[in-house]
């Protein structure tokens, strides 16, 4: 799973063969099976985690039992909680695993000194906080503005593949929707 990570790097930077082996020392992988925690609400996020193989998701559930999506990520895709990882506060959150996955984890301290170390790490961590941050905006813009059916359509056109790798229950959530509703979404599609 290392070379899938590596395979990333390489793709993503012009990065010498040492210094993809400085980034491997470093790197830890970590198996999930479906439905284990990578972490749980209360705990503090110590990692920067890229999914090698599976899909993970981001979420909260509140007083009621309701859980909240905030994020799903599938192979080649970042994932973790950045404001625990920073200010070293308990998550908010949850991170579980949706299919069986492999990530792979740097710890804050050597991510930091990967990014002091190798420019292109660096360049591209900054390349990737810039994306992150328009996919966020966009996705806020998203939630306040479209009615739940052009959410959908949207989820469906940005993301094909998640919709048949997650269920259904776990997309009303991501879009703020109840299941009913995005069984009736679903049902009025078909038919046009």
């Amino acid at each position: 799973m290392i070379d899938i990570f590596k395979t990333y790097l390489s793709d993503k930077g012009n990065f010498s063969d040492d210094e993809l082996k400085r980034i491997e020392s470093v790197t830890l992988i970590k198996k999930l099976r479906k439905r284990q925690y990578l972490l749980q609400e209360g705990d503090v996020w110590k990692y920067n985690a890229f999914v090698t193989k599976g899909c993970v998701r981001t979420y909260t559930v509140d007083d009621k039992g309701n859980e909240h999506i905030l994020s799903f990520a599938i192979e080649n895709w970042w994932t973790g909680d950045r404001e625990s990882l920073q200010s070293g506060q308990p998550s908010a959150y949850n991170i579980d695993a949706i299919e069986d996955s492999v990530l792979a984890l740097i710890s804050k301290d050597n991510f930091d000194a990967l990014c002091k170390e190798i420019p292109a790490f660096n360049d591209m961590v900054n390349s990737i906080l810039q994306k992150s941050f328009i996919v966020s905006q966009n996705r806020i813009h998203t939630f306040i503005s479209l009615s739940a059916e052009d959410k959908y359509l949207r989820f469906l056109e940005k993301y094909p593949h998640l919709s048949m790798r997650v269920p259904q229950g776990m997309i009303a959530s991501y879009l703020g929707i109840t299941a009913e509703t995005l069984s009736r979404i679903r049902k009025n599609t078909a038919r046009k």
